[in-house]
């Protein structure tokens, strides 16, 4: 039976509001080092603010995303690599506002976890607050919980949310795409933050550790190489929304080109995707060789090295692809859109081998 007398506390159960106060005190001048004109990242209060007014914006849409970080995360755990994970979880929010033409102006994140690990989560918050920079938006509140019997022990799980504004008139929708455009491909910084169960799954059957060096890369370990964060592509384009040449733009995230470029495109046309446009880097040859997957999986689970897709008119071309150059994004042209059936597809082609197998490429087109 037990002590009737005992004087139980939150502790007991699990969760420490003193380590809960002094995540705070770690994160707030994370926080203030996001601020930008109209926010007021101070954290603290119930709710957080911002004065579109301020931000420069006269008769602005809203745009919000939200998103988290996935499997990803297991590696993150399992190979004691806390400091970027933060990046991805903006990236996968801001990346999906600027394909609409919207700029990020606040972030708000969520964690979660069985047991409030402070060094840890500051690392976590770290990343959320460099994400934050690199897209220029404002971390302006969050929700830490810890719920010890909900996770184990350190384990924690992430969600972002985003809210971005464009200038009524000025959003992009792939509406104005037409046969003819020209599909510029941006490069992705690795495998970002989708397929991570599928590549979770390979180092496990193949028997390899996270703190093995990488097989395609000897100056990092394998975990490393894997927890690489998502590229944040929204000032680079930005400024080929602004610049008048991009009409439409894809975020290769889960279901890959098959299942993202159709999204903003018109009824009656498809892209095609020349496969050979650009080389596999040896961290997706790599997955591919050691999983044995088809090209036709990779190119529907993987963003395979292109993390971002820019439609734009012939005459333009050369132009957005200097443009984006200039902004640091490693820019070449892919495809093409061309005439379709009612319903948008998206078919990659490309020589027999590209991708490491005579690949029947036509089962790669998406209804």
């Amino acid at each position: 039976m037990s002590d009737t007398k005992q004087s139980y506390t939150y502790k007991d159960a699990g969760v420490d509001i003193d380590a809960g106060e002094a995540l705070v005190d770690n994160i707030k001048p994370l926080a203030q080092s996001t601020a930008r004109p109209g926010s007021n990242p101070d954290l603290g209060g119930f709710g957080g603010l911002f004065d579109l007014r301020a931000a420069g914006f006269n008769d602005p849409i809203l745009v919000a995303a939200t998103d988290g970080v996935g499997t990803k995360l297991k590696v993150a755990i399992d190979a004691g690599l806390h400091d970027t994970v933060g990046i991805d979880l903006v990236a996968m929010c801001v990346n999906d506002l600027v394909v609409q033409g919207a700029e990020p102006l606040l972030f708000l994140d969520y964690m979660a976890t069985g047991k409030l690990d402070v060094k840890q989560m500051t690392a976590v918050v770290a990343g959320i607050a460099e994400g934050c920079r690199q897209a220029g938006a404002a971390l302006v509140g969050g929700e830490t919980a810890e719920m010890p019997g909900m996770y184990h022990d350190k384990d924690y799980d992430l969600a972002g949310f985003a809210v971005g504004a464009a200038e009524r008139g000025t959003m992009i929708d792939g509406s104005t795409v037409a046969e003819g455009d020209i599909l510029i491909g941006l490069a992705s910084s690795g495998v970002h933050s989708n397929g991570y169960s599928l590549v979770r799954r390979i180092v496990g059957d193949k028997g390899y550790k996270y703190a093995d060096k990488a097989p395609f890369d000897a100056s990092r370990t394998l975990g490393e190489a894997l927890i690489a964060p998502t590229r944040i592509y929204v000032k680079s384009c930005l400024k080929g929304v602004r610049a008048g040449y991009v009409k439409a733009l894809a975020h290769i995230t889960g279901g890959g080109f098959t299942e993202n470029v159709p999204r903003v495109l018109p009824k009656g046309t498809q892209a095609v995707i020349d496969s050979g446009a650009w080389t596999l880097s040896p961290l997706f040859s790599w997955l591919q060789g050691e999983g044995n997957i088809r090209a036709s999986e990779m190119a529907r689970t993987f963003n395979c090295g292109i993390g971002m897709v820019a439609v734009v008119a012939p005459e333009n071309a050369d132009a957005a692809v200097a443009l984006l150059k200039a902004e640091g994004e490693d820019a070449v042209i892919i495809g093409k859109v061309v005439k379709g059936e009612e319903k948008p597809t998206c078919l990659v082609t490309g020589k027999a081998g590209t991708w490491g197998e005579a690949a029947d490429w036509s089962a790669l087109t998406t209804g």
